[in-house]
């Protein structure tokens, strides 16, 4: 199928899935009122001695003149003061209704993904670091330099604004910050998933997956260190938890901030919702801060395939200035003969469309500053079961829970932008492990100036794919 044909699946589907899957969380349904809802109050707009006392506040986040709130908006003075504390969804498992779905991958004996006892290791699996020559993933590597004989992201550390990063999976487990990791919702669990499913460990994973053990994934920047900063309960996380989180990571001197996480379809018309302009300026303010501590805030561009340029769109928090947006590319056809002479650096030369082609449900537009591997699909082999379709999304660590609930670490396969966005972040601990003086400008001009042209364009790529040897060769 080509990708025109993708591209026009989804947006078929799109009013159905978004019907299915989205709501703007603290709206008030059918005209009936609501007592205990979230919002978030301008501290520019009142002082804070004019907030009542039956107004409980989430979060304080002073350093921007915002507070995060829960109560009735409507005993708080001034119409301009309050806005609704939006949902917000993560980037991933496009399309939400189809096929493209987490897939996990069980380890069999020591070596990998269970489907036959010849199959590739799970570094094989991850075309994403291949096709960037990331770190030694070959049998037979050769002479050539990796991105890792140069930069393995030692002396940085990123904040992963997510579902919670699971410490316990083997390849994070020296990685995650315990101490400065933090609970962002008003669950009672700490910053581990808890429930809220593997989403950002799979994220931490394509970023700073060490492969301990020989057996697992390898990330970008496996030496970087980790704060795991959940805003998500279950499916949906509120906008005021993700702000605070923002404005925490950079209090706590990260280099960059992962958000894989966004407002879709139908939350891109602000005509039809304006408080989506009241949201869009709290998060200029959180960023502008994060950028003033030194902190790159990267941003997952959705997965609507939506021009963000069209008119009346406003894509969040994407289209914020100052944020960093990541589109997504995928391969279509790599190791889908699984044979065993197809595999190492071959399988990349044998595909259909390749690694830097634009995935078919990607965002695109002005706002996109680069691309990089998020996963692709083909549906049609996807719903005739063709083996091995699913190798084209991007494997990571994931969490997985027993019968009686613990959790068991896992691999397994995931598509969206959301997965474009963490190897970005990686690129930014290795310039910050190679520059830790760069300013947060040095360091997004050097990931745009290095990245190389890809099929589509500006478009759909910005400056370019992201190209993580030419960005290390720059930055040492």
């Amino acid at each position: 199928m080509t990708d025109h044909s993708r591209r026009r699946f989804l947006k078929a589907t799109g009013t159905a899935l978004s019907g299915a899957a989205l709501m703007s969380s603290p709206a008030v349904a059918g005209g009936s009122e609501r007592t205990d809802t979230r919002f978030l109050i301008d501290l520019r707009e009142i002082s804070r001695s004019e907030v009542p006392d039956d107004v409980e506040i989430v979060h304080d986040i002073s350093e921007i003149d915002v507070l995060a709130a829960r109560g009735d908006p409507e005993v708080v003075p001034g119409s301009a003061s309050t806005t609704l504390d939006m949902a917000v969804y993560q980037h991933d498992e496009t399309p939400q209704s189809g096929p493209v779905k987490e897939r996990n991958a069980k380890a069999q004996g020591s070596n990998g993904p269970a489907w036959d006892s010849g199959a590739p290791t799970r570094t094989e699996l991850q075309w994403d670091k291949r096709a960037q020559r990331v770190g030694d993933l070959t049998e037979n590597p050769g002479q050539e330099r990796t991105v890792q004989d140069t930069a393995t992201g030692e002396g940085s550390r990123i904040a992963v604004i997510d579902t919670g990063v699971y410490d316990g999976h083997p390849d994070l487990a020296d990685v995650v910050n315990a101490e400065l990791s933090a609970n962002f919702t008003t669950d009672p669990y700490d910053f581990r998933p808890n429930g809220a499913g593997s989403h950002g460990t799979h994220v931490a994973g394509t970023v700073a997956g060490t492969n301990a053990n020989g057996e697992g994934i390898l990330g970008t920047a496996p030496d970087t260190e980790v704060l795991s900063l959940r805003v998500f309960s279950g499916m949906q996380g509120a906008s005021g938890d993700v702000i605070a989180a923002l404005v925490d990571a950079a209090t706590k001197g990260c280099d960059a901030a992962n958000l894989s996480l966004g407002y879709p379809y139908p939350y891109v018309y602000p005509e039809k919702y304006p408080f989506l302009y009241a949201v869009k300026e709290l998060y200029q303010r959180a960023v502008d801060y994060a950028r003033s501590e030194d902190m790159v805030v990267v941003n997952s561009a959705g997965n609507d395939s939506l021009d963000m340029d069209g008119e009346g769109v406003l894509s969040l928090p994407t289209e914020v200035e100052g944020v960093f947006g990541v589109s997504a590319t995928g391969p279509i056809g790599y190791l889908w003969d699984d044979k065993q002479e197809s595999r190492e650096d071959k399988a990349l030369k044998k595909l259909e469309d390749s690694t830097a082609s634009p995935a078919f449900y990607t965002n695109y537009g002005d706002a996109v500053d680069v691309s990089a591997a998020g996963g692709d699909a083909d549906l049609e082999a996807s719903a005739e079961g063709i083996p091995g379709w699913y190798y084209d999304l991007v494997l990571s660590a994931v969490v997985e829970y027993d019968d009686e609930g613990n959790p068991v670490p896992g691999y397994g396969w995931k598509a969206g932008t959301s997965m474009a966005a963490p190897q970005v972040t990686g690129a930014v601990a290795l310039v910050r492990s190679l520059r830790p003086d760069a300013s947060v400008e040095e360091v997004e001009d050097l990931i745009r100036e290095t990245a190389r042209d890809a099929p589509g364009g500006e478009e759909y790529h910005g400056a370019g794919h992201l190209d993580l040897r030419r960005l290390v060769k720059r930055a040492r």
